[in-house]
C-alpha cells in the first residue's frame, strides 16, 4: 500500500514532488500459474474419462464430484493469487475457468449420466469466446498460457456441440483433445514450477515483452509504470 512522508524538494525550493513523498510497498508472492496449469490438466483428464468411457457411465457423478472438490478450489485459488500478484489477465482467465468447471460439474451431477444437456451446451458455447479472448491477450506475453486457453476453448466448443445434439464422434474428438490438453498443461505446469523455483527459465516458455522482462529484468523493470496499476492508481 502507498506510504507518504513530508520533505523538501531535491533542490530545496518549492513544495516536495509527489514522487519524493510516495513509497509503494509490494508483497512478494509465488506464481500461481503452475497451480492453475496442473488443476486444468487434472480436470481435463477427469472430463475425458467420462467422455471416452474410461470409467463406467454410472461413475460419471463421482468424476464430477472430484472436479468440484479438487479442480474448482485450486483454479479459484490460483485466480485469487494472480490478482494479488498484479497479473489481471491470468487472474481473470483462471477465475473464469474455476467457475466454468464448477458450473459444468453441477449440471452434469444434476442430470442423468451420459445424456446431453442443452443448458450445458449453451453455457460452454458462451464460455468459449471468453476463452478465445483471454487467449489472444495471453499470447502477446505468455504464449504457453495463451495456447492452453486456445486448446481449452476448442475443447469447450466440441463438448458444447455434443451437448447440443452432435453425434458421439464429436464427444470422442473432445475427449482426445482433452488428452492433448492435459499433456500440454503438465508440461506448462512443470516448466513454470521449475522457473519459479530456480528463478530462471529451464524449459522453453516463449515469454515475450514485459512477461520476459519480468524474469530477465532487474528490480527497476518490475516497478516500471507501477503507479498506473490497479490498487495504486485512483480508479479502475
Amino acid at each position: 500500500m502507498p506510504q507518504s512522508s513530508r520533505g523538501p524538494s531535491p533542490d530545496g525550493v518549492g513544495p516536495p514532488r509527489t514522487e519524493d513523498l510516495t513509497r509503494i510497498v509490494l508483497r512478494p508472492l509465488a506464481s500461481s500459474l503452475p497451480l492453475g496449469f496442473f488443476a486444468f490438466g487434472t480436470g481435463s483428464v477427469l472430463l475425458t474419462a467420462a467422455q471416452l468411457r474410461w470409467v463406467p457411465l454410472t461413475q460419471t457423478r463421482s468424476l464430477m464430484l472430484l472436479v468440484l472438490v479438487f479442480v474448482v478450489p485450486l483454479e479459484l485459488l490460483a485466480g485469487v493469487l494472480a490478482f494479488l500478484a498484479r497479473d489481471g489477465g491470468a487472474a481473470t482467465a483462471l477465475s473464469v475457468l474455476g467457475c466454468t468447471w464448477a458450473g459444468a460439474s453441477l449440471v452434469m451431477l444434476s442430470g442423468p449420466p451420459g445424456r446431453p444437456s442443452p443448458v450445458l451446451a449453451v453455457f460452454l458455447l458462451c464460455v468459449a469466446p471468453l476463452m478465445l479472448t483471454f487467449s489472444v491477450v495471453a499470447l502477446r506475453g505468455k504464449p504457453l498460457f495463451g495456447l492452453l486457453l486456445l486448446i481449452g476453448a476448442g475443447r469447450f466448443v466440441l463438448t458444447g456441440a455434443y451437448q447440443a445434439g452432435a453425434g458421439p464422434s464429436v464427444q470422442t474428438a473432445a475427449g482426445w483433445v482433452g488428452v492433448a490438453l492435459a499433456a500440454f498443461a503438465l508440461y506448462g505446469g512443470l516448466a513454470l514450477l521449475l522457473e519459479d523455483t530456480l528463478q530462471r527459465t529451464v524449459l522453453p516458455l516463449g515469454r515475450l515483452g514485459r512477461a520476459r522482462t519480468s524474469i530477465q529484468g532487474d528490480l527497476g523493470h518490475q516497478l516500471d509504470r507501477a503507479e498506473r496499476e490497479a490498487g495504486v492508481r485512483r480508479q479502475l
